[in-house]
């Protein structure tokens, strides 16, 4: 018993995160969970902090001053099983001496094969076809029914071009557009010349993309960056993709862009606020494909998002330098 009470202890929001990540913990902490496979209520929370030594936690969970008041002094570091960290109160943890973990590498290659994957689904209108096949609506073959846009000799505009988005240029090469540009604070020549990207400012890219991915954090900068200021700029052909952050996008302005035909569709993985409420206006339209935000949503990816999340812990824990840790 004295030696189990010597373990350091954590808490883990989620039930449902893979295993081996849980498994890991254990050899070395004390660990207690939520019990649910749903967002641990407010209050839980509070009360199931109180006292230890490291969090486990997901972008579901508002990590704030509140927080970290219930968890008391020994608590010592927080480690988010996703590559966003705004729900963490950054700044706060800093004030503290409190350690923050997360998971930026890992989800690369899934979430730029799921953002593709929306881009055809969109562009080629696949759901919209699908339920054509379901309520009668596929009558016999017709030359110009449920044509899309392709992305042959297009111009594709990525907003951001960290990890993500260089993978997502080097998936869209093969698809032979005309050219990819890029919008970012710092020009990144050695990267874009392997996928042949020229770097353009905002307004040229919006005016210009026939495609605009958006593949960026969210920060007090790029926040609603997409409004109704910035539709009016596109093309009325463009098709809208965003695998990155919904508070990037003005949804209601986005919503009135499509409605109104300003742009051609949009794809979207992310949304405020997720879930989606199923009155939301933006599900009333043909022309949006709109995914549950499983951008990192492969098995082995999420497996290896749990190990890291515990891996983070277990270092700061024991003083070492965590896998992944955010520069606070």
């Amino acid at each position: 018993i004295a030696r189990m009470s010597s373990k350091p202890t954590v808490y883990v929001t989620r039930p449902d995160v893979d295993i081996s990540g849980l498994d890991l913990l254990r050899e070395s902490c004390n660990v207690s969970t939520w019990s649910k496979p749903l967002p641990v209520p407010r209050d839980e929370l509070l009360r199931e902090i109180k006292g230890k030594n490291a969090l486990f936690c997901a972008l579901t969970d508002k990590i704030d001053a509140a927080v970290l008041d219930a968890a008391g002094e020994q608590l010592k570091c927080i480690s988010t099983i996703s590559v966003g960290y705004e729900h963490i109160d950054v700044n706060e943890c800093k004030k503290r001496g409190i350690r923050v973990g997360y998971t930026p590498d890992v989800l690369t290659d899934a979430t730029a094969e799921l953002t593709l994957a929306l881009l055809l689904a969109t562009n080629r209108r696949l759901f919209e076809a699908n339920k054509e096949v379901y309520n009668g609506g596929w009558k016999s073959w017709s030359p110009m029914w449920m044509c899309g846009q392709g992305l042959k000799n297009s111009s594709v505009g990525l907003f951001g071009f960290g990890r993500i988005g260089q993978e997502i240029a080097a998936r869209i090469v093969p698809f032979k557009p005309a050219q990819i540009t890029y919008t970012t604070r710092s020009p990144r020549p050695e990267q874009a010349a392997k996928v042949n990207a020229k770097r353009v400012d905002f307004d040229e890219m919006l005016c210009l993309s026939d495609f605009i991915i958006v593949c960026c954090a969210l920060t007090p900068e790029t926040k609603e960056i997409f409004n109704s200021t910035a539709f009016g700029k596109m093309k009325t052909n463009c098709i809208f993709i965003n695998t990155a952050r919904g508070g990037v996008v003005d949804q209601k302005a986005l919503t009135e862009a499509l409605h109104c035909k300003r742009i051609l569709a949009a794809g979207l993985d992310v949304t405020t606020p997720e879930p989606l409420p199923l009155d939301d206006p933006l599900l009333q339209l043909d022309n949006v494909v709109v995914l549950p935000h499983i951008g990192s949503a492969d098995i082995e990816t999420r497996k290896e998002m749990s190990r890291i999340t515990a891996r983070n812990i277990i270092a700061a824990l024991k003083g070492c330098e965590m896998e992944s840790e955010v520069s606070v």
